[in-house]
Order: C-alpha cells, then structure tokens, then sequence
C-alpha cells in the first residue's frame, strides 16, 4: 500500500513538469536582425514542410532530417555532392513531380468525367419519369414546368428586366441558391441567364410560382457552376414572379 501511494504521488508531481516541457520556449533576441535572422529561418523551415507535404501527397517521400542536413552543408560551404551532379539529381526530382502531377490530373478529369456521364444518366432518367406526372408540361425544348400558383398580366419579352425570388435544387434535394434564405429577391435581365429560365420565365405572368425542371444542356451544361452544381446537372428552380420591367424597345 506504501509503495503504490508513494507511486501515484510522483505520477502527479511529474504532471505539471511535462506540461511545462511541453510549452514552446519564448525566444530571445540581442538586436532586430538577429530576429529578423531567426523570422526569416523560420519561414524557411514553413515553406520546407509545406513543399514536403504537397511532395508526400504526389507520392514521393523526402527525407526530412537529409534535407536539414543538405541545408547545412550547403550554408557552410560543404555540399557532399558536386555542383553537376546536384543539379542533376534536382532535374530528375522535378521531372518525377512533373509525371505525379500529370498522372493526378488525369486522375481527377477521368473522375469528373465520369462524374458529368453518371449525371447526365441521371438528369435523363429523372426527367423521364417526372413527365409522366400530373400537371408537368414539357416544350419542345426539352424544359419541363407545372404551374404552382397562376398569376395575372402581362409574361415578360426575353429583353425584358425581371425581379423574382427563386430557389435552385440538384434532383437529390440538395439546395445550391436562394434569393428566400438571402431575404432579398434577383432582379436581372431575362435574356442574361440560363436558357432554361429565359424560356421558363417568359411563360409566367406576375404574382405567379412556378417549379422549373431544367435539363443540364438549358442550364451549366458540362461545365457546371463552381462547386454546388457538378458538371451536366438538371436542376430544379421554383420561381415566383414578382414584376416585370419592359425593356425600352418594348415600351416604344
């Protein structure tokens, strides 16, 4: 019992010294320069280990401690490996990195092909069966509508300005945009955006709502839009019609 008492006494004792060891230790400089000096080592070293990682994620691996030595022997004068040579070595490293960096693009553009094709598929499919539901309208163009809330007046011309508040979904739910969550309704030229809307808005009249189902070629097509909507996407927009502002061609 004395033993294991006397055991855990200097388990807590030794605590507080490892934490304190563990603190970085504040340095202290004689002048500006000498800290200038240090900053700028220091940034070195950061830079170092971030060309390790972005190295490493390539698949090639360096060597850490080799490269603190390198660095030495080369402030020192005392490079362990002749100037052709170490030129050499650099020029094999880089056209190494060269070949990792172009197999991992090629990588990534197989994946978004392949990522734009399984969309597409999907768009298709989906768009197949939502045609056959009550109330969808299909136009020539392939842009599907169903009339939420009919409205009154005049449907705006395609150079017409309208204001509107919308919400934009991919065919899984997910939201990518709205003017509902932003509290503040679009306004823009009707000719200025996607196909499917200028063909979509134009058969609204104001006070109106209505659901969009928009196939990827009438929307981003391959491209996409950043990084909420992939690459041949159909997207989905319910539309409210707010008003309308002819065009001066059109008030003429």
């Amino acid at each position: 019992m004395t033993v294991a008492c006397t055991e855990e006494k200097a388990v807590e004792t030794a605590a507080p010294a490892a934490t304190e060891q563990a603190q970085p230790a504040v340095a202290t400089f004689a002048n500006e320069r000498e800290k200038q000096s240090y900053v700028t080592g220091a940034f070195m070293g950061q830079q170092m280990t971030r060309m390790l990682e972005a190295y490493k994620e390539l698949g090639i691996e360096l060597d850490a401690k080799q490269i603190e030595q390198g660095i030495v022997d080369g402030i020192n004068n005392n490079s362990q490996v002749e100037e052709a040579e170490l030129q050499e070595v650099l020029a094999a490293l880089e056209s190494e990195r060269m070949e990792a960096v172009q197999a991992l693009q090629a990588k990534m553009e197989e994946e978004q092909a392949k990522a734009t094709e399984e969309a597409k598929a999907a768009g298709v499919a989906f768009l197949a069966e939502n045609a056959k539901k009550e109330g969808i309208v299909v136009t020539e163009s392939g842009l599907q509508y169903e009339v939420v809330e009919a409205g009154e007046g005049d449907s705006p011309a395609a150079t017409d300005t309208v204001e509107v508040h919308y919400r934009g979904t991919l065919i899984d739910g997910t939201q990518f945009d709205s003017s509902y969550d932003r509290g503040q309704p679009a306004t823009f030229p009707l000719n200025q955006v996607i196909a499917g809307w200028t063909e979509g808005v134009q058969l609204m009249k104001p006070g109106s709502k209505y659901r969009f189902y928009i196939p990827s070629d009438l929307a981003y097509g391959e491209r996409g839009a950043g990084d909420s909507v992939p690459g041949n996407s159909t997207l989905i927009f319910d539309v409210e019609l707010l008003s309308v502002n002819p065009s001066a061609e059109a008030v003429q």
